[in-house]
């Protein structure tokens, strides 16, 4: 039995985070604690190893800023983060066989985001802003192998996990971490 990441789900609709969302986000945080980035996602690699992702997914702490500053909202943000951060897990797990000793944590990961895409499900539905849905479009869409890079894959899980610090530390009050 596996479990797969989660594709496009429904819109998040809250400008708050929900209970249930900062649950799933700080087992998220347990689950990406550095030591665990560092041995999947390093140490069980061969030695400089790269994922090819799209360019639209390597999300970072400036291009949250960036888009803060552009007074997107954080539901809007939240949503980003949920779709480039469940796709790059899913990337991750496509270059791994299952007797990896990487492929359990991933598929624990890719658990945890069709959880949190459930939980956002819940709510009411509203409108993304357009910048955040063209980019959430753009990685789902296909065709786009022409804007891929190359990414360690510690690299993206640290992305991950420092853009969900920066949206969910303060609304589920999280203390320094």
């Amino acid at each position: 039995l596996t479990f797969g990441c989660p594709g496009v789900l429904a819109v998040l609709g809250l400008e708050a985070a929900a209970p249930g969302e900062c649950e799933l986000t700080r087992l998220l945080q347990d689950k990406l604690q550095y030591e665990m980035r560092l041995q999947y996602m390093k140490h069980y690699f061969p030695i400089d190893y790269m994922v090819q992702v799209q360019y639209e997914e390597v999300l970072r702490p400036s291009n949250i800023t960036r888009l803060r500053n552009r007074m997107v909202s954080e539901a809007s943000l939240q949503y980003l983060w949920f779709h480039i951060s469940s796709q790059v897990v899913l990337r991750i797990r496509e270059v791994l066989p299952e007797k990896h000793p990487s492929w359990k944590y991933t598929q624990e990961l890719c658990q945890l985001f069709d959880a949190l895409g459930r939980e956002y499900s819940k709510y009411r539905q509203t409108d993304v802003e357009a910048v955040v849905a063209d980019l959430v479009k753009l990685v789902h869409s296909a065709g786009t192998e022409s804007r891929r890079k190359a990414v360690r894959p510690k690299a993206l899980l640290d992305n991950c996990l420092k853009v969900m610090r920066m949206l969910y530390g303060a609304p589920c009050e999280w203390g320094p971490g």
